[in-house]
């Protein structure tokens, strides 16, 4: 029997609060092969691991991290009371800079990074200044790393600054969606297996590999890989 490779979304994010230095080394610590994280900009232009852009679900204050200065939001707890209460109250859960997560990563020269470049912070701050601040910090590891996003023109972008490998996600199931992958061709296509016409739909074939979100259920993942997904991603490493 043959079993998909399995991607940790967010690190360990089913048992520890998401995009943390928490989450990320304990699913490196569980057996992680690959691993993804999220990047969002705050104003003064510092990228960080973050996923949305209101800091309302995982911290409870009710901002948005692209209107903060890194010097105000270095100070701001994402301990996602909402799902785990005070268990990670005192343990000073902050949000990392990308540059603490590269610090980590470092350290698991063989583990594949996914960096997932969020598509509010390239649409309020553009594309070429944040990708080359992205590229630069992660230089010591840019050759086990693969940039993701939903904007196909920061892929292109990101290929043009040395990125090895690139991965798409689809906003969207459609015959649009298609022509767009295959004119893009990227390495890796990402999808929420929700947004399928139906739960047994064929996946196209391309030069990409497929990675399907969000799952936690073996069973579904064995048989995502038999309708052909390379990759499952899923919070429960």
């Amino acid at each position: 029997m043959t079993i998909p490779r399995l991607i940790a979304h967010r690190g360990y994010a089913a048992c520890f609060p998401e995009n943390t230095l928490l989450s990320l080394e304990q699913a490196l610590r569980s057996g992680a092969s690959f691993v993804e994280f999220d990047v969002q900009f705050c104003l003064d232009g510092t990228p960080l691991v973050f996923h949305d852009q209101s800091l309302e679900r995982t911290s409870g204050i009710q901002k948005d991290l692209l209107d903060l200065p890194y010097e105000e939001i270095r100070t701001i707890q994402v301990c996602e009371t909402a799902r785990f209460g005070k268990q990670f109250v005192n343990m000073d859960i902050s949000i990392p800079t990308l540059t603490q997560m590269v610090d980590l990563l470092k350290n698991w020269p063989l583990v594949t990074v996914f960096v997932d470049v969020k598509k509010e912070s390239l649409e309020r701050f553009g594309i070429e200044q944040p990708l080359k601040t992205i590229f630069k910090i992660i230089k010591p590891i840019l050759g086990q790393s693969c940039l993701v996003s939903k904007n196909a023109s920061a892929l292109r972008f990101s290929r043009f600054l040395g990125a090895k490998t690139t991965g798409w996600i689809l906003s969207e199931w459609s015959e649009l969606s298609r022509r767009q992958a295959e004119n893009l061709s990227p390495d890796y296509l990402f999808c929420n297996h929700k947004k399928f016409p139906s739960p047994s739909c064929r996946l196209w074939p391309g030069s990409w590999q497929w990675c399907i979100y969000e799952v936690i259920d073996p069973e579904h993942a064995r048989k995502l890989h038999k309708q052909g997904a390379s990759f499952i991603e899923t919070k429960d490493i």
